[in-house]
């Protein structure tokens, strides 16, 4: 028996990157995948894994609208009455120093990576109560608690946040056979980072990304599938007795280096 057969499962910014590959790790192994983005590019992206003879459903969800989760989230009880699983993947990212950032980017950064993430759980979390049972994964990052990087302010604050709420959660809701965990990832070779990396060096973006791996201990960036895998395992019956922690998936990158002195 595969290890999400016979689950529901939500994943939100599931329209390309890293929600993508997320939702379809979870298909092949054996999940209904529920796919939550605002962009209506979605719906191909349902399309393609209905072609391929997975389950899917996608909703044009903008999680930074209350009204519209709750809208989407109803939609999901009535089709299939349950969830099982919910990823928390949709984030965002924008380089700016901290004195140059206007409201905007910093709301923008807010509004989606950390309100999202309560907007979507809270409208989810009464149905998995009433199951007594579920599986919250919520995507968070190295990046603000681990390691830092100029220009990252207003995203290392949110993927911060995002552990705290983790953790708080996790102890709320226990008692109700609810696990919450976190995944760090560290440098993953998605849409969001080729971007990043034509913003730093339009002439040669591939030069940042070798520059990239050339850090990592194990010599290169991780890939979107392996964040899948891990997505999976959390949200499936194999992780029962795992809540309230974060796995670091990021090839070594924030391993302390030991310094000798002496001889």
């Amino acid at each position: 028996m595969k290890k999400m057969e016979n689950k529901i499962a939500i994943v939100t910014g599931a329209a390309m990157g890293n929600g993508k590959g997320i939702a379809e790790v979870l298909a092949k192994h054996g999940a209904t995948t529920i796919l939550l983005d605002v962009s209506k590019q979605v719906h191909d992206t349902a399309k393609e894994l209905t072609e391929r003879g997975f389950e899917t459903m996608a909703l044009e969800v903008d999680v930074t609208n209350n009204e519209d989760v709750k809208a989407g989230i109803d939609k999901v009880i009535e089709k299939y009455e349950r969830i099982d699983a919910l990823i928390n993947n949709a984030g965002v990212v924008r380089l700016a120093n901290f004195e140059d950032m206007d409201d905007e980017t910093r709301d923008f950064h807010f509004n989606i990576n950390i309100n999202g993430v309560w907007n979507v759980t809270k409208a989810t979390l009464p149905h998995m109560k009433k199951a007594k049972q579920g599986r919250i994964v919520n995507l968070s990052s190295v990046t603000g608690t681990m390691v830092a990087d100029p220009g990252e302010t207003a995203y290392a604050t949110t993927k911060a946040a995002i552990l705290g709420f983790t953790k708080s959660l996790a102890r709320e809701v226990a008692p109700d056979n609810i696990t919450v965990n976190a995944i760090l990832p560290g440098y993953v070779l998605t849409p969001m980072a080729e971007q990043m990396a034509k913003e730093t060096n339009p002439d040669n973006p591939q030069e940042v990304i070798d520059g990239i791996a050339s850090g990592v201990p194990l010599g290169r960036l991780g890939k979107i599938e392996e964040v899948g895998e891990l997505a999976a395992f959390l949200a499936s019956d194999e992780s029962s007795y795992i809540t309230g922690t974060q796995i670091v998936i990021d090839g070594g990158s924030t391993l302390p280096e030991t310094v000798s002195v002496g001889s």
